[in-house]
């Protein structure tokens, strides 16, 4: 190729069919395998906001305990720490064990683990139990998502993609519900809860096929040849790097809300309660419009990022609660594009040897944002003065990454345009 000619960019383009992209997206089996599949997905995010009502009643409980205010909020965060930092090891035992195994294993393993409090004394022993719960989550959470790679490709792949963020949006609401009303019974309670996965284990076990890999026989002479390609790290780190941003900003108003609210002057539960729901529900009505769109994500990020920046200005100028939920369902459609996106892109750039560790590494990336979260917000707060300045320069921030996706994109397209004859 002459020198003058640039090389064709890379460009998104449907993936080829997976080992597996040949099951049929219908039928009986086809919805069990769904249905597994958003369940397991959901297992993480039930891990992470169950035991959160509970906070003040386990604080008390061990107000004796030396450094119990610092290790009971551990309980609820150490998980999302350990899966951030092992779900790229999980993801080199998916591809080397298998999908299937492993799940199964894990979610037995999260019931052990997720149900050991009830019986533990030892708060220390509480939060370790709590870290091998976030090692459970980091197995179920790789192989759910690379099973969905595996299974389906193009556009169905993508739509349980932003199925799978559609249940993770509306299952954090109905297990937060349902650990409020079960720690009214006790703060031990709702560790009962992560018993439900010894019910969804069987049921893998029987409704989910193991993929396979392709063989040499079954594809072109030139494939069948071809040394294996290096794993694509290159690729990837730019689109983890900006998960792990995507996870700061997806985490904001859930994790945050409540204290805007309470920041201006709204403290009832009967509101604060509605309005983080009516936020849950745009991020899934973003997901839907994802599932609905046509056409590459990569090119609309610019667009997403800057709709999550808008949500965030309305959030810092808010002077009424009213306006509060407005920045935030803007926030919130937003990030319910922004998560199936960044996924989807992730997932074109791997082959079905190395899917299971490079959706690790994205798995990692977005729970290591959401684990840092509270903190970046808590440090900005402590340096700006109020949190919804934080939010504000969160805003910023965001609006910036959609300003540099615009240019990059821009510089992309001049790049390959045609030379003038």
């Amino acid at each position: 190729m002459p020198a003058s000619v640039p090389p064709p960019p890379p460009t998104y383009a449907e993936p080829a069919p997976s080992p597996g992209a040949t099951l049929p997206a219908s039928g009986t089996a086809h919805r069990l395998r769904v249905a597994l599949l958003m369940a397991g997905s959901c297992l993480p995010i039930l891990g992470a906001v169950l035991i959160a009502p509970v906070l003040p009643k386990m604080q008390d409980h061990f107000a004796h305990v030396p450094g119990a205010a610092a290790l009971v909020p551990m309980a609820l965060t150490v998980p999302a720490l350990a899966l951030g930092l092992l779900a790229p090891f999980a993801g080199v035992i998916v591809d080397r064990l298998g999908r299937k195994r492993l799940l199964i294993v894990a979610t037995v393993l999260y019931a052990v683990f997720g149900t050991a409090p009830l019986w533990l004394e030892s708060l220390g022993a509480i939060v370790a139990s709590r870290a091998l719960v976030g090692i459970a989550e980091a197995a179920i959470m790789t192989c759910c998502t690379t099973l969905i790679g595996d299974y389906y490709s193009g556009r169905v792949r993508d739509r349980y993609l932003a199925l799978q963020t559609m249940c993770a949006s509306a299952s954090a609401t109905a297990f937060f519900i349902i650990g409020g009303a079960a720690g009214s019974a006790g703060w031990r309670t709702p560790f009962w809860i992560y018993a439900v996965s010894l019910l969804i284990a069987p049921l893998m076990a029987i409704g989910l096929p193991k993929p396979t890999a392709t063989t040499a026989a079954t594809l072109p002479t030139d494939a069948a040849v071809a040394p294996q390609r290096p794993f694509p790290f290159r690729q990837l780190a730019g689109i983890c790097g900006l998960t792990v941003f995507g996870a700061l900003v997806f985490y904001t108003v859930p994790v945050e809300m409540s204290y805007l609210l309470d920041d201006l002057g709204v403290t009832a539960t009967s509101v604060i309660g509605p309005a983080t729901a009516v936020a849950s529900a745009a991020t899934m009505a973003g997901a839907i419009t994802f599932a609905k769109l046509r056409g590459a994500p990569a090119p609309r990020l610019p667009l997403v990022f800057a709709l999550c920046a808008a949500g965030f200005a309305v959030m810092w100028l808010a002077d009424s609660a009213p306006l509060l939920i407005v920045g935030a369902v803007l926030n919130c459609l937003g990030t319910g594009l922004m998560l199936p996106s960044l996924l989807t892109i992730a997932m074109s750039k791997l082959d079905f040897a190395d899917r299971g560790r490079g959706t690790g590494l994205w798995t990692a990336s977005f729970f290591i944002g959401q684990f840092i979260c509270p903190l970046v917000l808590i440090a900005a707060e402590s340096a700006l003065g109020t949190l919804a300045t934080a939010v504000g320069l969160l805003g910023l921030a965001s609006a910036v990454v959609a300003a540099g996706l615009f240019l990059a994109a821009r510089r992309g397209a001049a790049s390959v345009a045609p030379l003038p004859q």
